[in-house]
């Protein structure tokens, strides 16, 4: 197939359509496969492999995944290429068998480097042995695994992300790419080989003859740049190098001595020397901080050697300087950014800055000879791909020191500069131990020489291009608000490809392209409303989250609420013990979060419209979410307890099902609670349809149940569910609770937090032994009554303090957000919630779910 810019007319209007002239994106895209802008192509992917919804046929029945997955990063393929975020295949590959059949077409909107593309199509012809694993996993579990490739639909704002993707998921003739990488690292060794030669020194720093009598030379392996201080006592320029590395030890001192005056000098209260010097791509002089190569590492006979940089070494440098490049190589300005202009200050500011004049030679030189290829598109791109590695290995970025490489998610150029030989990096990145042809090898050989992607380049915020209910299963790993600033990191590589992301719709925190959280929020819920509108009915989307801070993974879940989500299961990555747990508080911080949400079946949002506002409606919502959630989680021979199916977080789920709609909610959480425990069963304080019953039973009566998870008490709701799980356990005088209540571990600012007896008088009762306990269902509407009144007292004093709340009761002001929205009083829910500490409403989801939902509503 053919892009042409008619066909680019086409899709020229869908957001994050890249920024590059059209011959760029023709010239990168290989149709129908992969294109660098909107994919016109994926309606007739869809319709060739897809299977059309229809819930009177559909028989899909799934329960989220709560398997523990501890898969680690050294798998060649995972390794084959660097991208600042990835999630292992081979943990996505667990996912995809889980919840889609063969043939069923997968979709991941923030896509990176193209990991869920690699698992979908490993379950045709996955190795042999990881096979094995996965089919035991997956028995222990009771189930059987059906394999076969799985279709993949990859999207990301990003052009290098979405190449990086396309190359991974389209195999290419190995021999064929091999013969032609020989090639043509063959020629570039012949033309620029030259400027990595060093001459041979001894101990004493006198030069090796052979027996010839001629010099003998060696190749650089890597030159030790060194940053230029200028002294504050003396102004006399000091070499890093020289002061401040500990050379026996391998050490960067944090203080030094002057070696001119002898002044005790730290590296962050020094100002760089500089140098002035003439940028002829630019045309004009620029000034940069001074840098000096101060170590020369080279190879002879396939010995490795050091030396200082000699009269030869600063000759060649000093000629390389002064001869013109004769190829082609990115000019472009750094783009406005925090992390892309971060080396302004150092005279940095274009891509070609970021080389040293001998590595962006080479480079250069490459790029032609790969472009120049009247070769498929496919092969000419596959050697890009091994290009764009190199190009961000090569530049001044690569640190010298006991942690090498480039510091990750940054452009950071550190005092001491690695400056890797490019050729032999190329040869490694293709040869060497954990070189790419051996991935290119497995992934030809488990792809039977098959594409089972198609990739696109556009904001997953627009999916035009992708029908309604047309997706079986989605995977994504998002962007994490403001860990990562994807379209500066990516700059570069954009720079050689020639395309560059269009981040007016980035979805991400940055103060440059004026983002705060509730900027990424919008843009994150148009994105789920997307992945909602083009997902199947009663399927499921995964999120993996790496959750950092509380304000950014309330805005996901509100996100993904909003756009009509409804979340099944939480569970959090323990990195040590490489298993979940279940988590049961949105203020779980520093965790990798897996998210499961499902979008309900079109039957029931049609039956609970008809019921809205009504218990039948409630309870109709019940039974589908009892439905989704999990019955039986194991975990190393133990049956863990499911949050999710406990009645207060059962009354949270429904309660935000109406608000996200927009609609009354029709019960209190007593009259709930009652209404739970007469139409459900429970077992061990969760409760089941009674179809799940027999199948949790059977697993309860061979195995012990995991005691649940210590509560962190955050607030008033979270010292309530602390209280009733104490006494539910046993009766307990106010003397016998108050030391426990005491000793529990305590988290919260800003919180009004009533006193113990308070809390136990407003929702707990006493017998005549003075011993409180857990209200039976029938008695506990009037507590509720009673202690909504008292919290509505309360929430009334709120409304006429001038200025920010600095102290209060949060859950008064959940009280009084439900009653305003019940009164449909949306005003006054955003006049008291503009009085709460930003910190306080971004970081509480119901709050921050009233406010946004009443902000739309008010918008309407």
């Amino acid at each position: 197939m053919e892009l042409t810019k008619e066909i680019l007319d086409s899709v020229r209007n869908i957001e994050g359509f890249p920024i590059a002239d059209d011959e760029d994106i023709i010239r990168l895209s290989d149709p129908p496969y992969y294109t660098a802008c909107p994919n016109p192509f994926i309606k007739d992917f869809i319709e060739r492999y897809g299977k059309k919804y229809d819930e009177e046929k559909d028989d899909y029945n799934v329960e989220p995944y709560t398997a523990d997955i501890s898969e680690g990063k050294n798998d060649p393929i995972y390794n084959a290429h660097s991208y600042h975020t990835k999630v292992p295949y081979k943990a996505i590959m667990r996912y995809i068998l889980h919840y889609t059949k063969p043939g069923d077409i997968v979709f991941d909107g923030f896509c990176g480097s193209g990991m869920t593309g690699v698992a979908a199509a490993m379950c045709e012809n996955p190795d042999p042995e990881f096979k094995i694993v996965l089919e035991k996993e997956f028995e222990q579990r009771g189930k059987k695994i059906e394999w076969g490739a799985r279709r993949a639909i990859l999207c990301d704002l990003s052009p290098a992300a979405t190449f990086i993707a396309y190359n991974y998921n389209n195999p290419v003739d190995p021999e064929e790419f091999e013969k032609e990488a020989k090639r043509i690292l063959e020629e570039v060794e012949k033309e620029c080989g030259w400027m990595y030669e060093t001459i041979h020194v001894d101990e004493n720093g006198n030069p090796v003859k052979g027996i010839d009598g001629d010099v003998v030379k060696g190749k650089v392996n890597y030159t030790v740049w060194s940053d230029v201080f200028i002294c504050p006592s003396c102004g006399q320029e000091i070499v890093f190098w020289d002061v401040a590395v500990d050379k026996e030890n391998g050490e960067v001192l944090d203080s030094f001595n002057c070696p001119f005056c002898n002044a005790l000098l730290k590296k962050t209260i020094l100002e760089r020397a500089t140098v002035t010097v003439y940028d002829k791509a630019l045309k004009e002089y620029i000034v940069q901080a001074k840098q000096v190569p101060v170590l020369i590492n080279y190879s002879v006979n396939g010995k490795r050697f050091e030396k200082k940089p000699d009269k030869f070494d600063f000759e060649l440098l000093q000629k390389i300087d002064e001869m013109d490049i004769p190829y082609w190589y990115p000019t472009d300005r750094m783009p406005e950014g925090d992390e892309s202009r971060r080396n302004d200050k150092y005279g940095i500011t274009h891509v070609h800055h970021f080389y040293t004049k001998r590595n962006l030679w080479v480079l250069s030189c490459l790029y032609e000879k790969i472009s120049s290829l009247p070769k498929i598109k496919s092969l000419v791109n596959k050697l890009k791909y091994i290009f764009t590695s190199i190009s961000i290995l090569t530049t001044k970025m690569s640190r010298y020191g006991d942690r090498t490489g480039n510091v990750s998610g940054t452009l950071y150029i550190p005092s001491l500069i690695k400056d890797l030989n490019a050729i032999e990096l190329t040869k490694r990145k293709l040869w060497g131990p954990k070189g790419i042809i051996s991935p290119i090898n497995s992934i030809s050989k488990c792809f039977n020489n098959n594409s089972f992607s198609i990739t696109t380049t556009n904001s997953s915020g627009n999916l035009n291009i992708i029908p309604s209910n047309s997706i079986d299963y989605i995977f994504i790993d998002p962007p994490y608000g403001d860990n990562l600033m994807y379209s500066e990191l990516n700059f570069i590589w954009e720079a050689w490809l020639r395309v560059f992301t269009n981040n007016k719709t980035e979805a991400i925190i940055n103060k440059v392209q004026r983002k705060g959280l509730h900027e990424y929020q919008e843009l994150m819920e148009q994105c789920f409303k997307e992945m909602y509108r083009i997902l199947k009915p009663g399927r499921w989307i995964t999120v993996e989250f790496h959750n950092t801070k509380n304000a950014v993974w309330n805005a996901i879940q509100e996100a993904m609420l909003r756009a009509g989500f409804v979340i099944a299961n939480v569970r959090a990555l323990d990195k040590k013990q490489g298993s979940f747990k279940q988590v049961t508080t949105t203020t779980a911080t520093k965790q990798d979060l897996i998210i499961s949400a499902y979008k309900p079946k079109e039957s029931f949002e049609k039956k609970f419209y008809l019921e809205v506002g009504t218990e039948e409606g409630v309870w109709e919502f019940v039974r589908q979410h009892l439905e989704k959630l999990p019955v039986v989680v194991e975990n190393n021979g133990v049956l863990e307890y499911i949050p999710e199916r406990q009645a207060y977080l059962l009354y949270d789920a429904m309660v935000a099902y109406h608000v996200q709609r927009g609609l009354s909610i029709p019960m209190g959480a007593a009259e709930f609670y009652k209404g739970l425990k007469e139409r459900f069963i429970e077992r061990d304080g969760m409760y089941f349809l009674p179809s799940q019953v027999p199948k949790y039973e059977e697993k309860r009566y061979r195995l012990e149940l995991k005691e649940q998870v210590s509560f962190v008490i955050v607030d008033e709701k979270s010292a309530i569910q602390w209280i009733r799980n104490e006494l539910e356990k046993q009766s307990q005088t106010y003397q016998e609770l108050q030391p426990k209540f005491l000793k529990a571990k305590h988290e919260f600012k800003h919180e009004k937090l009533p006193e113990l007896l308070q809390l136990l008088e407003e929702n707990f009762l006493q017998d005549k032994d003075g011993k409180w306990y857990v209200p039976d269902v029938n008695k506990q509407s009037d507590l509720e009554k009673l202690r909504t009144k008292n919290l509505l007292r309360e929430f009334e004093g709120y409304l006429n303090v001038k200025g920010k709340l600095k102290v209060f009761r949060t859950e008064a002001i959940r009280a009084g957000f439900k009653d305003l929205w019940q009164k449909k009083d949306y005003k006054t829910i955003v006049k008291v919630a503009e009085k709460l500490p930003e910190s306080v409403l971004q970081e509480d989801s119901v709050l921050l779910m009233y406010y946004d939902n009443a902000l739309t509503r008010l918008g309407e």
